[in-house]
């Protein structure tokens, strides 16, 4: 038996297929090396995995439905999928739309059929978004919380995500489970987040802009957390067809000015801050409910942020040769 991992070369992608074959597991993983940001750090990602005896790998689009539905054919073993292929990002889906109804909409929907398509498929996990909370006052966010005032397109494509799945649930009887990411940081991480934009801009002594005038706050989790419950959700399929939501955060909002004095700690120099005020899109704050999570699968957190961004720059530090 083996499981499908779409985003293998993504920085959660890369940490779930690391995980799985580290517990003895088959891994199928596709990517297709979007330029959204360098590829070089994602063929980084990718080197280690694709040495593994276990794992292979297909460079595809998930919006391709000729070359994903394929994949059930070629695969008779495949009986799990952990989807997390998307095009990430708030601010850049006011510049480019397309991409994201593209890779986001049509993407998941090309999943959902191959899903459909796998006789005895066991779960089918995907990647949805703390973004789709949108202007929710009210935190922590709870998956009960409404979620149809989203702030920026990219949440949209998250939220038609959720609601595609739980049509494919009541039509073809899978057993699907969302997950809403929150700030997701650590080794091998995204360069448009702000912990890698944090680190490079204070070693470089360039100016780091905070909107909303500094006053942001986010739920910073690291990747070994979500990596793990990822994987525990995985192996804890519902009982019966259904669609499952739930938030996979630290559960603990971070203040983005005592965050940034963690890299100044870590790095041993003074940040330059610019305050700005909000952006389009922008949410002022995130923060987890995972009492769910917790109840359902055993799953907490376990890395504070003040232990994970010592983590970060140490990893920043080497893979950049600083």
């Amino acid at each position: 038996m083996s499981v499908l991992v779409t985003g293998v070369a993504g920085f959660i992608g890369s940490h779930v297929a690391r995980a799985l074959l580290a517990r003895g597991e088959a891994v199928i993983g596709v990517d297709n090396f979007s330029d959204y940001y360098d590829p070089i750090l994602k063929f980084a990602r990718l080197k280690p995995l694709r040495e593994h005896k276990d794992f292979a790998f297909l460079e595809a689009d998930i919006a391709d439905r000729d070359a994903m539905l394929a994949l059930a054919g070629r695969h008779a073993e495949l009986d799990r999928i952990v989807h997390l292929a998307a095009q990430p990002g708030i601010r850049h889906s006011r510049i480019d739309p397309y991409i994201y109804v593209q890779t986001n909409v049509m993407g998941h929907l090309v999943m959902l059929e191959l899903a459909r398509g796998i006789k005895g498929l066991k779960h089918f996990v995907y990647a949805s978004s703390s973004s789709v909370y949108g202007g929710n006052r009210k935190t922590p966010f709870a998956v009960a919380d409404r979620v149809d005032h989203p702030v920026s397109l990219y949440a949209a494509t998250k939220r038609s995500d959720e609601l595609m799945s739980e049509t494919y649930v009541h039509q073809y009887g899978l057993k699907a489970t969302g997950l809403r990411f929150f700030t997701v940081y650590g080794p091998w991480g995204r360069p448009d987040m702000s912990p890698w934009i944090f680190a490079k801009a204070i070693h470089e002594g360039r100016t780091i802009e905070l909107n909303h005038l500094g006053s942001i706050k986010r739920d910073y989790s690291y990747i070994d957390d979500i990596a793990a419950g990822t994987l525990a959700v995985l192996d804890k399929p519902a009982g019966e067809a259904s669609h499952r939501l739930y938030n996979l955060g630290a559960a603990r909002s971070e203040d983005i000015v005592h965050v940034l004095s963690l890299f100044e700690k870590a790095l041993g120099r003074e940040a330059k801050v610019e305050l700005r005020p909000g952006e389009p899109g922008d949410m002022q704050e995130t923060a987890a409910d995972i009492a769910d999570t917790t109840r359902d699968f055993g799953w907490t957190p376990k890395v504070t942020v003040e232990q994970g961004v010592p983590l970060f720059v140490d990893w920043f530090k080497g893979y950049n040769r600083l």
